[in-house]
């Protein structure tokens, strides 16, 4: 067991009302392991009302006030500590018999264009092991396919940019692994989240909100990150949806300037 502190900052410059939606608090399936809760705290302060989504994740709205205009949160969490869970033996399901709920993670989405890729994925994967193994064939290719950097960071990048281009940053690892994924007949979403440095090795890069994916094998959902390509610890979820644009952080509605952005997820002394 550990606990992990996790929370960002973000200042904006707002010329006039900005109404905004956010996408910050940690997934309600985390909510029970919540030690110090997630509150939105703004400066200066705003009327915040909260809604769940189509998707299940928890959203903000307010309206911020013109000129400097500061939001954040600092939460504790309790996390098992433990890896992703790797499980060989999961089976791929027929579409046929895939449960409802699953079937709007095999569409194509805004970053995930399974109609320009679907050629792509069946004549790299098509001969392959199927289930866990096929999955992680994509993870493996993608890996290897796309070099990382911040500086090739661009956020209208697509799942197609990303394989043409061969660069990215975390996300576009996730929206090329989910679109190949569905290409290949696996429900898969995009997620979003913290995740810190915990169990690697230096040196570390600048921190951020992380991008990975969700394959669905057998009768449940597995965690997957073809940026990193191995079990990571420490993950805390906030959102899912098909691609990014559902799990957009901030969606602002006006003119305004992103003027500082912190993220931090790091392990903190037990009580």
């Amino acid at each position: 067991m550990m606990q992990i502190r996790v929370g960002f900052e973000m200042e904006y410059r707002c010329p006039g009302p900005t109404p905004m939606i956010l996408a910050l608090n940690i997934h309600y399936s985390r909510a029970s392991d919540l030690v110090r809760p997630d509150v939105l705290v703004t400066h200066p302060a705003v009327p915040v009302t909260a809604y769940r989504d189509q998707f299940g994740n928890w959203c903000s709205r307010l309206v911020a006030p013109p000129g400097r205009f500061l939001l954040g949160t600092d939460a504790l969490i309790n996390d098992s500590g433990e890896p992703d869970v790797v499980a060989p033996g999961a089976t791929q399901t027929p579409v046929e018999h895939l449960p409802e709920s699953t079937l709007v993670y095999l569409q194509g989405s805004r970053y995930c264009e399974t109609d320009l890729l679907s050629d792509i994925a069946w004549q790299k994967f098509g001969d392959g092991p199927t289930g866990w193994a096929r999955v992680q064939a994509i993870c493996d290719f993608v890996h290897r396919h796309i070099e990382f950097g911040y500086a090739h960071a661009r956020r209208t990048r697509s799942a197609r940019e990303a394989y043409m281009e061969r660069r990215g940053v975390c996300r576009d690892y996730a929206h090329l692994a989910v679109t190949l994924c569905r290409s290949m007949n696996i429900p898969a979403r995009y997620c979003t989240g913290y995740l810190g440095d915990m169990g690697t090795e230096p040196p570390h890069g600048p921190m951020d909100f992380a991008g990975w994916f969700e394959a669905y094998l057998g009768d449940r959902w597995y965690t997957f990150d073809a940026r990193n390509n191995t079990p990571r610890v420490g993950r805390v979820l906030v959102a899912r949806g098909r691609d990014a644009c559902d799990v957009a952080l901030a969606s602002t509605f006006g003119p305004n300037t992103l003027e500082r952005f912190k993220v931090w997820a790091e392990e903190v002394a037990g009580p």
